[in-house]
């Protein structure tokens, strides 16, 4: 670009000024959700819900811990399974061995909590596979209703942190 530089009166010279960058001014903006910062923010809205979602499956789990170590032969025990009170006397130490297991996969998954979701990541995927494989079996040999109320809940969970990032 020719110029006159300060100083130089009445000569002409080669003055090197920088070029102005190139603006799209014709696209419109990035949508909200298209944005740097909204994939961040969904992906921090996944890690709470997963957490969230694994509390409540230990909590879960817990509670099937009590349910069948504690409480399997009384009525509150008997009618959630379905036994008898024979059945139910004659299952009781099978139950509690069952109940143990669900207190390991409870102790699994707060530990994985415990570590966060970053650094216990590993922990609580394995958990939560042993959840659902636990889930899947449950549900196609003792009652369906195993696959919703122990499986489903882990795999949305193990979704939810694949989807955290």
């Amino acid at each position: 670009m020719a110029g006159v530089s300060p100083g130089l009166e009445g000569r002409e010279t080669e003055a090197i000024l920088p070029e102005p960058e190139a603006v799209d001014t014709l696209s419109p903006p990035l949508p909200v959700s298209r944005r740097p910062d909204s994939r961040k923010r969904k992906e921090q809205d996944m890690r709470v819900a997963a957490g969230i979602l694994v509390g409540l499956i230990a909590l879960a789990h817990l509670w099937f811990l009590v349910l069948e170590m504690f409480l399997w032969k009384t009525p509150l025990g008997r009618k959630t399974f379905g036994t008898t009170p024979e059945v139910a006397e004659t299952s009781a130490v099978l139950a509690a061995n069952q109940g143990l297991y669900n207190g390991f996969l409870a102790a699994g998954l707060v530990w994985g909590l415990i570590q966060g979701l970053s650094d216990g990541r590993a922990t609580l995927i394995f958990f939560l596979a042993c959840v659902l494989i636990a889930g899947v079996y449950g549900g196609l040999t003792a009652n369906r209703r195993i696959l919703f109320v122990q499986g489903l809940p882990a795999a949305v969970a193990l979704a939810l942190l694949r989807l955290a990032g």
